[in-house]
């Protein structure tokens, strides 16, 4: 038994390590644009495309992953998603032009999808509900969390010591190991009462966000009421509409629409997708401020995101400790809060700013916001979820923090685009423009975040979650075998 649970914990770090990868992968880009910028010749409305070729594909194929996962089995899933995501980040670092490097980026996703559902399934289904789960998922979601954090911190270093091409090739001898150990630790699992996929609802929930997505970034250039903006916010809302139809009627749908009448896994998701908002508009906004407007370089940007990435470590392990003692409910507000402070604290960063005054602080309240939401946004998004469906609620949350990573970076870069280009007509000097351009978007998330503790505040249910919070006497059971 004792050498049983031993390789449940390297299991458990195998699962993480991976996941860190996958997490990594959408914020280590953010500093390396610039450079990726100039070298391939991006035109600057196509640049966010880097970041949102990769959250759309991973967001909008996740539950066909949880379902792929469920049906063909869990562990030979993760494999095939290691393969995928490993010879996509090959790619992407040898990317030669606009279109391979966006289309890699969207192959990475694909892996992505397919690897954090099964991921997550396995997990839930190797502890068993209670402290022993909870600690697992705390960890991953601390794991979350500093990924998010550090992904900005190694972005610059590999990008200045080395060049853009190794914050994707850094991933190749992770998979290769990765792709080795699996078989060693981890256990083949499957739902038998999955019979199918269903691959059009996974197209049609893809292609109604990226035309939504794709409408939002359409809108800085052309307006909002502008036909071409227009045309794509309706063949988004056809798409989209299309999928919630085509879910009710099938028969083993890719989303089962009652799994939200569970208010917490609502809450959760709300959250999760709130937090993706913000959490990667923030960092390609503060990147941007910091080597635009503060003329960093992209090593000194990454530096300066040590003081989230090494408070999120610390603020991560404490939420994976306190969740179990105080609830999920009051940690998950004390990480809302905290991220809406420290997006209120980056309003009037200045064109003459320090980072002293103008970052580190908020910096700090954002590392809290991460650690103590990550945890337990984890936790809840798996409440009252029958094993069966484990992949598609592990599918669920990751999607709504991906697609919400998506809608964010648009909308508040459209925001910032727009009164950015409107201070430029009015006089203002450059980086005085990109300043009010970068106070409109943080004002944005402020809102945003705000919402984001009515809900933790409103859905998340005490009585949902007593049973996963109260410790169990697995640990007499284990010393008696």
């Amino acid at each position: 038994m004792v050498n049983s649970d031993r390789k449940r914990w390297f299991a458990l770090a195998l699962l993480s390590t991976v996941q860190f990868m996958v997490v990594l992968d959408i914020a280590i880009v953010n500093v390396a644009l610039p450079s990726i910028q100039t070298d391939l010749g991006f035109s600057q409305e196509n640049l966010q495309w880097v970041i949102s070729a990769y959250a759309l594909v991973f967001g909008g194929f996740l539950l066909l992953g949880g379902r792929a996962a469920d049906l063909l089995g869990r562990r030979r899933i993760f494999l095939i998603g290691i393969v995928v995501f490993t010879i996509s980040s090959l790619l992407a670092g040898l990317a030669w032009s606009e279109a391979s490097l966006i289309g890699a980026r969207a192959f990475q996703g694909l892996g992505a999808a397919v690897i954090t559902p099964a991921a997550l399934s396995i997990l839930s289904t190797t502890f068993t509900e209670g402290r022993e789960r909870n600690i697992a998922l705390g960890v991953w979601g601390a794991v979350g969390g500093f990924g998010a954090a550090a992904g900005v911190l190694m972005g610059g270093i590999l990008t200045s010591a080395l060049s853009w091409s190794w914050i994707f090739f850094v991933n190749v001898p992770v998979g290769i190991a990765a792709f080795l150990l699996t078989p060693v630790l981890l256990r083949e699992s499957r739902d038998a009462s999955v019979k199918s996929f269903d691959a059009l609802g996974a197209v049609l929930v893809t292609a109604g966000l990226s035309s939504f997505v794709y409408a939002i970034t359409q809108a800085g250039t052309n307006g909002w009421t502008s036909a071409k903006t227009l045309s794509f916010f309706a063949a988004a809302t056809v798409l989209l509409v299309g999928f919630v139809a085509w879910e009710l009627r099938h028969s083993e749908p890719l989303m089962r629409i009652g799994i939200l009448r569970i208010k917490t896994v609502t809450g959760a998701n709300v959250a999760g997708f709130i937090l993706g908002t913000a959490t990667f508009s923030l960092f390609l906004m503060l990147t941007l401020y910091m080597q635009d407007v503060l003329g960093y370089s992209p090593m000194r940007t990454g530096l300066a995101y040590l003081a989230v990435a090494g408070t999120a470590i610390f603020t991560s392990a404490i939420a994976a400790q306190l969740v179990t003692r105080i609830g999920v409910k009051p940690a998950l507000l004390i990480g809302m809060v905290s991220l809406t402070a420290g997006l209120l604290y980056f309003t009037q960063v200045s064109v003459d700013g320090s980072y002293l005054g103008d970052l580190l602080p908020g910096f700090l309240l954002i590392a809290v916001g991460l650690g103590f939401s990550f945890v337990p946004i984890s936790i809840a998004a798996l409440a009252g979820i029958e094993p069966h469906e484990a992949g598609l609620a592990s599918g669920l949350i990751n999607t709504t923090q991906q697609i919400g990573g998506a809608v964010g970076i648009a909308a508040l870069s459209t925001i910032a685009t727009t009164r950015t280009t409107d201070a430029l007509a009015g006089g203002a000097t450059k980086s005085s423009a990109l300043v009010t351009g970068f106070h409109g978007a943080f004002w944005a998330g402020v809102i945003i975040a705000a919402v984001g503790v009515v809900a933790a505040f409103t859905l998340i249910r005490r009585d949902e979650l007593k049973q996963g919070a109260e410790p169990v006497a697995e640990p007499a059971l284990d010393l008696a075998a």
